[in-house]
């Protein structure tokens, strides 16, 4: 008799993803050696770049019940997924490693208040799905691939966003365009802090930015479910190594990429990044860009390495300011984000654009 375990809907993401090879090279939810290795050094235990530890957290009694099994049942929403071909059944420090991994234990970082209600218990092993019809809406890199060499393009860069587009984005994709034959707008709609975007506002935006001022480039817009962890430079590197699996060649990583509050230097994922790329080949060129800001002097968005007036004609353009403007049903300033966005996001009834759980 097999044992089973229900998932919660990020575990069930989580296989979700390893299966559909959105993860690889992992194959299932991350032993003990690979673990510890990844918390401890960044990387696989075969020493290939990894940055965010995959691991299936569950509960004693199912840590007693399949330590000497072979196979552990998966469920979600009390339906058949699949099955973890067990490897191996192990504890976890869990204060220390989420210390390691996001570099605080302040209860008020998101990432941070999530990990420390797991488990310490977990299992590692195979992840096997049953029911094939769960990968038929995911985005699989077998698809994105076929997309991009269907349409010919041997260069793409991919964006990760969580947020609507404002000018500071248009601003890095347009860079980005002058770089690779295209763009593939990747915006992020799994789990998020309460006050983000909320996945309708994201998509809504982005649809109208595609129609009115994106309309016959080389973009590809599709969404990637999986939870937003807040880990910063870590998940940063976790972000680029996904987007190589989804086939693209370029990533961009930004100011305080992954970033929550001011628990990351502004370039800290950019630090990490040059530091992994000296030792190791990831398969993606990194393109470390600048924080766009609005000049008042230059009158249009620039950088600090494209413009060097005095701080008083710099405008920083913050989503948090525009997330404000817009839950008061105002435009931001068209120097901040295009109109038809604004409206587009304004229109969703009952603030639905902002994540409230």
């Amino acid at each position: 008799m097999h044992y089973k375990l229900e998932l919660r809907e990020e575990q069930f993401q989580d296989s979700i993803n390893i299966a559909s090879g959105l993860f690889h090279p992992i194959k299932g939810f991350m032993s003990s050696l690979d673990y510890h290795s990844v918390v401890n050094d960044m990387e696989l235990s075969n020493g290939e770049v990894w940055t965010i530890p995959i691991s299936l957290d569950i509960d004693y009694k199912t840590y007693i019940n399949i330590s000497h099994k072979q196979k552990l049942c998966l469920t979600f929403k009390n339906k058949s997924v699949g099955y973890l071909e067990v490897e191996d059944c192990y504890e976890v420090d869990v204060e220390g490693d989420t210390l390691k991994i996001f570099g605080t234990l302040d209860s008020k970082h998101p990432g941070v208040t999530k990990e420390l209600l797991k488990s310490k218990y977990r299992v590692g092993g195979t992840i096997i799905i049953s029911d094939l019809s769960l990968l038929d809406n995911c985005l699989k890199p077998e698809k994105t691939k076929k997309y991009f060499k269907d349409k010919g393009w041997k260069t793409i860069v991919g964006f990760q966003t969580r947020n609507p587009i404002h000018k500071a984005h248009e601003y890095l994709q347009r860079v980005a365009l002058e770089v690779c034959d295209a763009l593939f707008i990747n915006p992020l709609v799994g789990w998020k802090k309460q006050g983000d975007f909320s996945e309708d506002a994201v998509t809504l935006g982005y649809e109208q930015m595609l129609k009115d001022y994106y309309n016959g480039l080389n973009v590809y817009f599709a969404s990637l479910k999986t939870p937003m962890r807040y880990a910063g430079p870590k998940e940063a590197i976790f972000h680029a190594i996904i987007r190589r699996n989804l086939g693209c060649t370029h990533f961009i990583i930004g100011r305080d990429h992954a970033g929550v509050g001011d628990y990351y230097g502004k370039y800290e994922a950019h630090h990490l990044a040059r530091n992994i790329i000296k030792k190791n080949k990831l398969g993606i060129e990194l393109m470390l860009l600048n924080e766009p800001f609005h000049c008042q002097k230059c009158d249009q968005i620039v950088s600090s390495k494209t413009c060097n007036h005095e701080d008083k004609y710099k405008v920083k353009i913050s989503g948090t300011k525009i997330r404000e403007i817009l839950g008061n049903d105002r435009r931001p300033s068209s120097t901040f984000m295009r109109p038809e966005v604004a409206d587009a996001i304004i229109a969703l009834k009952d603030k639905k654009f902002i994540k409230v759980r």
